[in-house]
């Protein structure tokens, strides 16, 4: 009697998880065609706007009138304390509600800001556009609130994946980013299924995934991986300093300048300045191009300086778009210049700054590994793990995103639950 009653618990629970599995299987795979296919659209306005503007280098003289028209958006929508991707990481916490407003909102005004020449990237917006229809798809469906936050991270893998084309980066990442030291595993498969299908969507609408070729990869031995630990330890410097000039600009704009219209023209005013000095338009938009050529081994030594500054003026002054590949120019470009100095491959060193600096600005050392193995292949499998658990460790609590949760220390076995810096 008490094995039939032992077999009956094992065939309930049997049916009980292939049930919760076909929910998230099908609910993952629909997301990622839903989804998937906004953000196809959105990358591929994106390029066009991106094409446009090179084309038409005098568009950034319009620059402020593109951001009145981003503060009237959110303004007649009554959306004016925007947490961007904050506010997605506070919804999966429980501690904020994310409306479906922010995708159309998010999806307008990225466009915008890349056509008129501010400095900004695509994941961040990916990331919001994901959460915001991942999170309507789960009230629709009538999911709990603990299901919704599972939605939420679905969306935001699923929209990271069709832009970036990094799907196995693109599952984990949303499940690290949240909490530093503790992954939601329950996100685990529609994390997985969404991403996977997602970027097959954008595959199959003509949105490739970005790659790389490093040039010159030495040996593995004593002194370059010396040098890449050199490296590593700028790049962590420099994810912090990266963190603190955009969260202290945004800081003295709210304090000294609090009209956001007055705001967004002025920080724009200074844009076209310093574009108009400078005789270059690498530091509009994401600057692909300038990453690919650090990736040859070509830079601009002040390059990393200069973006950082200008993507501090853009987002923080109201335009909108994402801080991630802004991260991974300043990396590359550093990487480079560093490599150049140092006389070791600054093909290899622009990789290796890139997701260095990446993890340190997002402390996500798994998802960088990740997108390290993803853009760049396996060659350098040993110089990536070095520069980003050095960059992890190195970087403290610093991050992009305040609502962002170190739950447990990157120092000590020990429970903090603390907020990331700014």
């Amino acid at each position: 009697m008490k094995r039939r009653e032992m077999y009956k618990f094992y065939i309930r629970r049997i049916i009980r998880n292939f049930t919760l599995f076909s929910k998230w299987g099908v609910f993952s795979v629909f997301i990622g065609f839903v989804i998937g296919g906004f953000s196809t659209l959105f990358a591929f306005c994106l390029r066009k706007a991106t094409a446009f503007r090179t084309d038409n280098p005098w568009m950034v003289l319009l620059l402020p009138l593109a951001g009145i028209i981003i503060v009237f958006l959110y303004s007649i929508f009554q959306y004016k304390n925007d947490k961007g991707t904050n506010l997605v990481l506070s919804t999966i916490h429980a501690e904020a509600e994310l409306p479906f407003k922010m995708a159309p909102l998010i999806f307008v005004s990225t466009i915008i800001t890349h056509l008129f020449g501010g400095s900004a990237g695509r994941e961040g917006a990916a990331l919001q556009l994901g959460g915001s229809i991942g999170n309507q798809l789960g009230r629709w469906f009538k999911f709990d609130e603990k299901d919704k936050r599972i939605v939420v991270m679905c969306g935001m893998s699923a929209a990271f994946s069709a832009i970036f084309g990094t799907p196995i980066a693109a599952a984990i990442f949303a499940m690290e980013v949240v909490s530093v030291g503790v992954m939601y595993y329950a996100a685990l498969v529609p994390c997985i299924f969404a991403s996977l299908v997602a970027s097959k969507v954008a595959v199959n609408m003509g949105i490739g995934p970005d790659s790389f070729n490093i040039l010159d990869i030495p040996e593995f031995h004593v002194i370059p991986s010396i040098k890449i630990i050199i490296l590593a330890l700028f790049c962590a410097s420099l994810s912090v300093i990266f963190c603190i000039v955009l969260h202290s600009l945004g800081d003295f704009y709210r304090a000294e300048i609090k009209n956001p219209y007055l705001r967004i023209v002025v920080s724009s005013a200074i844009i076209i300045v310093l574009t108009i000095i400078l005789n270059t338009s690498d530091y509009m938009g994401a600057g692909v191009i300038v990453i690919e050529e650090a990736i040859k081994g070509e830079v601009v030594p002040a390059a990393f300086f200069w973006k950082i500054i200008f993507t501090a003026l853009t987002l923080e002054a109201g335009f909108k778009g994402g801080e991630i590949v802004p991260s991974f120019f300043v990396g590359a470009t550093f990487g480079c210049l560093f490599g150049q100095i140092a006389g070791i491959s600054p093909s290899m060193c622009a990789a290796v700054g890139m997701v260095a600096v990446f993890c340190g600005v997002t402390n996500c050392p798994i998802s960088s590994m990740l997108i390290a193995f993803e853009l760049f292949g396996y060659e350098a499998v040993q110089y990536f793990l070095i520069a980003i658990s050095v960059s992890y460790f190195m970087s403290g609590y610093y991050g992009l995103y305040h609502d962002q949760t170190i739950v447990y220390s990157k120092y000590k076995a020990e429970y903090i639950n603390r907020k990331a810096k700014e």
